[in-house]
């Protein structure tokens, strides 16, 4: 018998560090849950923050918007729950073939969102979690710009907790509607040294329209 036939079930388990059967690490050997803990100290391994603001900034390369391409993640428990960026409806034609309406129109960034024919990402990230009957109350969001006044009452209603943004936005009323509702709002910067997509800059200037 080869040698690597021989091996225990106990040897198997050491060797990989895994459970054979579900293929996951047991709970005690589990990444801390902590931000600022490092399991692997000397690296450049990003906190929890970092990790999800840049996987957001990667969701936001998806978009199709001739003006902003903007991510948003659900999270909880460091889990993430649903993704989102800002597009036209399912089946449509992108805007990158038929043209923005907005700019048809002349409708500066930041006014009358209703014409327009995309879905804001951190919306579309709660239409995801509410198709596929994922709940959300009590969740963080992560997007790459301050939301606006449409998605902050979407996420009030949705049981958003926690919004951890990186671009500014300048919206007075939605930032005041989501301190009035206790929702944490929290800015952080989109690391270079950690960004997976190739769109911070357009993240990190205005809203999607």
């Amino acid at each position: 018998m080869k040698r690597h036939e021989s091996l225990s079930t106990s040897q198997i388990k050491e060797s990989n560090g895994f459970d054979e059967v579900s293929g996951v690490a047991p709970a005690s050997e589990s990444i801390p849950l902590n931000d600022t803990e490092m399991c692997c100290p000397g690296t450049s391994r990003p906190s929890w923050d970092d990790y999800f603001i840049s996987i957001a900034n990667q969701v936001a390369s998806r978009s199709t918007c001739t003006r902003r391409h903007i991510g948003a993640l659900v999270v909880r428990d460091k889990r993430i729950l649903a993704t989102g960026y800002n597009n036209v409806p399912s089946g449509l034609e992108h805007c990158t073939s038929k043209g923005c309406l907005r700019d048809e129109l002349g409708i500066p960034s930041g006014e009358r969102h209703e014409l327009c024919r995309g879905i804001h990402a951190e919306q579309n990230a709660v239409v995801q979690a509410a198709k596929y009957g994922i709940a959300i109350d009590g969740a963080s969001m992560y997007t790459t710009t301050q939301p606006c006044i449409l998605c902050a009452k979407i996420m009030i209603n949705a049981g958003i907790k926690e919004i951890v943004f990186a671009g500014k936005y300048p919206d007075d009323l939605s930032r005041a509607m989501l301190e009035e509702a206790g929702i944490s709002l929290r800015q952080i910067a989109l690391s270079s040294t950690h960004s997976t997509g190739a769109v911070a800059a357009k993240a990190n200037s205005a809203c999607t329209p």
